[in-house]
């Protein structure tokens, strides 16, 4: 039977990248093949996916809350605002860093990808170098919080960990990467060209009613943590707020397919997990175990895209929480380095064909390694500094 469970993640993994059919598709077949065969009980499958409905609830909730958003005008006239001066690059970079840590990576790139497009071509910019600014920082800015990933929702869920122990663990290491991350963009060859000074129109009503809505969440997010709110209630709350103002909300908009594939492949990675012999690589507190924990982390998220990385590492750690954080710096980091690391980067291709833009994978790795090989190390340096000075 072990090579059975063994079997079927690798098939559903490799089915996520299959073409022509929703990535779920595969995942949902292989968890319904292990019930029927009993490579998992209906007891355990259902405690997988239990363990995952707070995080999921999020997740299709705040999808729809950013697409309001943006149909609101808000993401545009941000970026209106902030496209100016000497290097405008630069305002666009903070907005998708702060989009994706405040809102969610998966949004900040469906929503940022076609309009930093859209901005590029307007100002005689190269659409593709612009366009790789949300997908970089769905790597590298979105571990600060639990819901910047869904990664970081599946693991507060799973260690009952709170938004202060992000913003001490990763929130260092976040920001760090983010920073050293622009200074290796902002070499990369024609990220100098000339920007045409053409200013985007502000809609102001836009900004009066979006900040307030964004500004409500952030608050909370943080204080409905110390209360044990769920940060989906707040998304809720977003929601119910934007509907009356856009009058624009469809089935399209919320994100099932990731949400099916997500509870398929937590399934068949919890029945493979204890077979894979991965304890012993979580084993330990050290730094050098650390280093370890987020090196295997990195290479599985690589290998096989880094939500199944994440659910077969918990699955490893057993007690052992201190090995949460490389593990999560590992699964969110390393998807920068591959197109097929994360969903995010995938949903940022299809966004691209969507508009006219082939961007092969051999080019996004080309860019990832030039921006992501200083930042990743400049963020792991802190996380074990962190880790070393919390004890």
């Amino acid at each position: 039977m072990a090579a059975v469970q063994v079997s079927l993640l690798v098939v559903a993994v490799a089915g996520v990248f299959a073409p022509r059919i929703s990535g779920w598709v595969v995942p949902a077949g292989a968890a319904a093949t292990l019930l029927l065969v009993g490579g998992i009980g209906l007891r355990a499958a259902g405690d997988t996916a239990r363990s995952l409905l707070a995080p999921l609830a999020f997740l299709l909730l705040a999808v729809p809350l950013a697409i309001m958003l943006d149909r609101l005008g808000f993401f545009s006239s941000v970026a209106a605002l902030v496209d100016h001066g000497r290097n405008p690059r630069l305002g666009l970079w903070v907005l998708a860093a702060a989009t994706t840590t405040l809102l969610n990576l998966d949004a900040s790139v469906v929503l940022l990808t076609p309009l930093y497009v859209r901005v590029a071509r307007r100002h005689g910019l190269d659409p593709m170098l612009l366009a790789f600014q949300p997908v970089l920082l769905a790597a590298l800015a979105s571990s600060a919080l639990p819901i910047s990933n869904l990664t970081n929702l599946i693991a507060a869920d799973d260690r009952d960990l709170r938004f202060g122990d992000f913003l001490l663990h990763l929130g260092p290491a976040s920001l760090a990467a983010t920073v050293v991350g622009w200074l290796a963009y902002d070499r990369l060859p024609d990220a100098q060209e000339q920007h045409l000074q053409y200013r985007d129109p502000v809609e102001s009503r836009a900004l009066w009613l979006g900040t307030p809505v964004v500004a409500i969440l952030v608050l909370g997010f943080t204080a409905g943590d110390a209360f044990g709110i769920k940060a989906w209630v707040f998304a809720l709350i977003a929601d119910l707020i934007l509907l009356p103002l856009t009058r624009d909300l469809r089935i399209a908009d919320f994100p099932f397919g990731a949400a099916a594939l997500a509870v398929s492949l937590g399934i068949v990675a919890t029945s493979a997990a204890p077979h894979l012999g991965l304890n012993r690589l979580f084993a330990g507190d050290g730094c050098l175990d650390q280093l370890q924990a987020a090196a295997v982390a990195g290479v599985g998220a690589d290998t096989i895209n880094n939500l199944p990385a994440l659910l077969v590492g918990l699955r490893s750690l057993g007690s052992n929480d201190e090995q949460v954080w490389p593990l999560l710096f590992g699964v969110n980091f390393a998807p920068i380095f591959v197109l097929h690391g994360a969903l995010a980067g995938l949903l940022w291709r299809g966004t691209l064909m969507r508009l006219g833009i082939d961007v092969g994978f051999r080019r996004y790795s080309s860019v990832g390694l030039r921006v992501g090989l200083p930042s990743v190390a400049a963020g792991l340096v802190i996380v074990l500094l962190t880790d070393a000075l919390t004890g």
